[in-house]
Parts: structure tokens; C-alpha cells; sequence
């Protein structure tokens, strides 16, 4: 029980002690935030390794363990479209040491597709967004004669359902990519999901499937060392570094398809942390050798505050649920 001293002394300057825990509490937050990381940072990522989604935070991780001066490593943790690794980030002590970088699905589209998720997308607290990737249709040439956009989907209306288009798993991009497509070209192709871009993409390079609508990060190497042929670009415009390249849009107006990669931390990590990260990832992507790196995976630094990029997250959701809703997609 409180003495009656302690009382008086606490009235007299305005505090009740259960204020003054909490007064005190906050203090303590940004004098942690000011002395964070101080032991290693873990970053979850729910795909395998040798995509995009792996490598593009490895670059931000790298950059960060040497402003830190502080180990910042990369933990894939796949499957369920990125469910896995998302619960195991959503989990985790809301400290900052433990963050999940990922593309859209278990972010703001999961939640529109799965019956159940053990996580609450919505909860994550939003860190910012690294980059931006365009998404593009590459087919194995061996097995796709098509070189244009008209020509693929002539075919594929000569035979519907025949050909095979590879996803990184059900309700990714790369499937609601497809699904999206085939929507708007009035065409069935046969999805067949993998866990992840870089299985996925051997696959297709090794003519085990037809087709796929993956991110330019990882594909575009396969192309440039003819495995596979670009078609087009999914993004709105054609992309500067590939102005011969036409995009899906110029046959199927309105078609858009990017990939964005962001780093957020689980629910309930305090406000000055976040701050501190996101400062962080801010610095690295105005480093010229980081955008180089990231140039080299057809990427578009993007950052921000943690503000537009929660405010980003929320478009993104409605975006993505009117394709499942449209294209009435399914896990099945």
C-alpha cells in the first residue's frame, strides 16, 4: 500500500504512481530505441532462398549490419504463400529483433483467400517499402513459339488449357498475375504452384512448364542468357532500362501487375523502433552501390515514412481482393 507521504508527494506534482509507471515507460522507449540493435537482428522471409524475395532484403541487411555494427541475417521460413514465415514474424517479441521482409501475399492479399490465418495481416506495423519490381510474362522458347502478347493468347485460345503457367503458390503475385491475364485475354491456361520464384523459374528454364508471370528480378537473368524469352512487361509504362520490351498493357489496356517488397515489424513494436529501422532502410536505399545492386534486379527504390507505406498497404488490399473477387479466385 502506498505510504500517506508518497501519496500527498505524487497529488502534489499532478501524478497517481500507475501514471507515473507508465510516464516512466515511455521514457525508456526511445532511450531503447536510441541504443538499438545492440545483438543480432533476425529478418524473416516467408520464401526460399534465390528469389527476389531473398535477395532484395539480403542487400538492405547487408547494408544495415555495417551502419549498425550489429549482425542483420536473413531467415527463410516458406510456405503456405507466405504464411509460414508471416506467423512465425507475427509472434515474435515486439522488439525489434525480429522483423519480416515479404512480397504482397501475406501482407494484403492472404487474408482475402485463405479461409484462416493463425496471424492478423492488419496487426503488422508497416516499416517501409524497399522496392518495386515489374512483373512480366517469360516462357521457355522451346515450348512457347509466341513472341508477342497477341500471338501468346491466339494460342492460347487455339488451346485452351493446355498451356502450363507456373506460380510462385497459390493466392502469389504470380497467380493472381495469371488469373488476372486470363480474365482479361478470356484465355485458360493451367496453373501449377510452387513454393517460391526460384523453383519455380528452374522449372520453366528447364521446360517442365510453359510459362509464368514472375517478377523481372530473378527471370530477367534467365533471359539474358537465353532460357527464357520476355514476351512483355506487366508494368503500366514500359521500363527505362528495357524500351524495346512492350507491355502487356499495349494489347490488354488497363493490365498491371508490379511486385513490391516491404519490412515491417510484428504487432505492438513500439513507434521510436520502427522509426529507428526505417531511417535506416531510408539511408541504404539512397546509397548509390545499394541502387546499383538493386538496378540489377530490375528493382525501383522505393522507402518513404512508415505512415504512406501503411497507407500503401491499405490500396494494395483493395487492389488485390477485386482481382480475387473479379477472377473469383481459389486455393484450389
Amino acid at each position: 500500500m502506498m505510504s500517506k507521504s508518497r501519496a500527498v508527494s505524487s497529488r502534489r506534482f499532478g501524478w497517481t504512481l500507475p501514471a507515473l509507471v507508465l510516464a516512466l515507460g515511455a521514457i525508456a522507449i526511445p532511450a531503447q530505441a536510441q541504443d538499438f540493435p545492440t545483438r543480432t537482428v533476425k529478418i524473416v522471409v516467408p520464401f526460399p532462398a534465390g528469389g527476389t524475395a531473398d535477395v532484395m532484403p539480403r542487400i538492405i541487411a547487408d547494408w544495415l549490419s555495417r551502419k549498425w555494427g550489429q549482425s542483420v541475417i536473413i531467415e527463410d521460413r516458406s510456405g503456405a504463400g507466405g504464411n509460414v514465415g508471416a506467423e512465425v514474424a507475427a509472434k515474435a517479441d515486439p522488439d525489434g529483433y525480429t522483423l519480416l521482409s515479404s512480397p504482397p501475399p501475406p501482407l494484403v492479399i492472404n487474408q482475402n483467400l485463405y479461409p484462416h490465418l493463425d496471424f492478423d495481416p492488419l496487426q503488422f506495423v508497416p516499416i517501409a517499402v524497399m522496392g518495386r519490381v515489374p512483373n512480366a510474362l517469360v516462357v521457355n522458347p522451346d515450348k512457347i513459339a509466341a513472341g508477342t502478347v497477341k500471338d501468346f493468347i491466339a494460342y492460347a485460345q487455339a488451346n485452351p488449357g493446355k498451356i502450363t503457367t507456373a506460380t510462385q503458390g497459390n493466392g502469389t503475385t504470380s497467380h493472381l498475375t495469371s488469373e488476372l491475364f486470363q480474365m482479361m485475354a478470356k484465355v485458360k491456361l493451367q496453373n501449377v504452384p510452387y513454393r517460391g520464384s526460384a523453383p519455380a523459374l528452374n522449372d520453366l528454364a528447364g521446360g517442365a512448364v510453359d510459362s509464368m508471370f514472375d517478377n523481372l528480378g530473378v527471370s530477367m537473368q534467365l533471359v539474358k542468357a537465353g532460357k527464357l524469352k520476355l514476351i512483355a512487361v506487366a508494368s503500366p509504362k514500359r521500363v527505362a532500362t528495357l524500351p524495346d520490351v512492350p507491355t502487356i498493357a499495349e494489347t490488354l489496356s488497363g493490365f498491371s501487375s508490379v511486385t513490391w517488397y516491404a519490412l515491417v515489424a510484428p504487432p505492438k513494436t513500439p513507434a521510436a523502433i520502427v522509426d529507428k529501422i526505417n531511417a535506416g532502410v531510408n539511408e541504404a536505399l539512397r546509397d548509390p552501390d545499394v541502387q546499383k545492386r538493386l538496378a540489377d534486379l530490375s528493382a525501383e527504390p522505393v522507402g518513404g515514412t512508415p505512415q504512406a507505406t501503411a497507407a500503401y498497404f491499405h490500396d494494395e488490399v483493395e487492389r488485390w481482393k477485386n482481382v480475387i473477387t473479379s477472377a473469383h479466385v481459389t486455393l484450389d
